[in-house]
């Protein structure tokens, strides 16, 4: 990101610095703590953005292949002797935080609709690895049997590693998310907001846009709304989570 952030600084005339968070769950508070202007949101980060911070969408990457979504996975090694959600009884899963969709919610609806109400005490054991890298990895090498983790990041660890689209079986999928959605704070200027649209919208249209663009491994950037995250309410409605009371962290 930090191309875009020298790219923003140029063409805004306003020193733009982007700042890195260790954790998904850590977004909202260290938000008002650092005074953010804005944030990069996963689906439900941005939810959770949208309905504490008062933010507003502006802007969603858009990928090489044309993709501007991502869908979580629960998945298994081929080799597990798992074929359904009735032979992980007793195992062990890995989740990606508590604070994702694709990593850990999607899972929760998923198990609920098996008929599964709890599914910390179904499984013999559960942890939480902070990445969608390490969910992968912790199933690839035998920690965890059952992992979620978001299908862009397993598609692009496939990519540089044949090895491990040949090892793993996906048991189950969500509907396509919102991934990667720049959110602005309600606080900052509207006529900067506009022009920060306008901007990243453009990019593509340019030469020095598009080389930025390509080292985030991005083809451009479209419009982002509200109505993008609909998906994420939706569920969250099917896992049975209160924002206003979960516990995120």
């Amino acid at each position: 990101y930090r191309p875009l952030g020298d790219y923003l600084t140029e063409k805004l005339k306003i020193k733009t610095r982007f700042t890195i968070l260790s954790r998904y769950g850590d977004i909202i508070d260290r938000f008002i703590a650092r005074g953010l202007d804005g944030a990069f949101f996963g689906a439900f980060t941005g939810v959770l953005a949208m309905e504490r911070l008062k933010v507003e969408p502006v802007a969603r990457l858009q990928k090489i292949d044309g993709t501007s979504s991502a869908e979580g996975y629960i998945f298994v090694r081929k080799d597990s002797g798992i074929r359904d959600v009735r032979d992980m009884k007793g195992k062990t899963i890995a989740f990606v935080d508590r604070a994702t969709a694709t990593g850990f919610i999607f899972a929760m609806a998923y198990f609920r609709e098996m008929g599964i109400d709890n599914p910390f005490k179904y499984f013999k054991e559960y942890y939480f690895t902070g990445s969608h890298d390490s969910a992968l990895l912790s199933v690839l090498d035998g920690r965890a049997d059952v992992g979620v983790a978001k299908n862009t990041i397993i598609k692009e660890r496939s990519k540089r590693d044949p090895f491990i689209e040949n090892e793993i079986k996906i048991i189950a999928r969500s509907i396509p998310l919102p991934d990667v959605t720049l959110c602005l704070s309600n606080k900052l200027d509207k006529g900067l907001r506009e022009e920060i649209k306008r901007i990243l919208l453009s990019m593509d249209r340019e030469a020095e846009g598009k080389q930025v663009l390509e080292k985030m491994g991005a083809s451009r950037f479209i419009n982002a709304s509200k109505e993008d995250f609909l998906p994420v309410y939706e569920l969250l409605k099917r896992a049975d989570i209160n924002l206003r009371t979960y516990r995120y962290r």
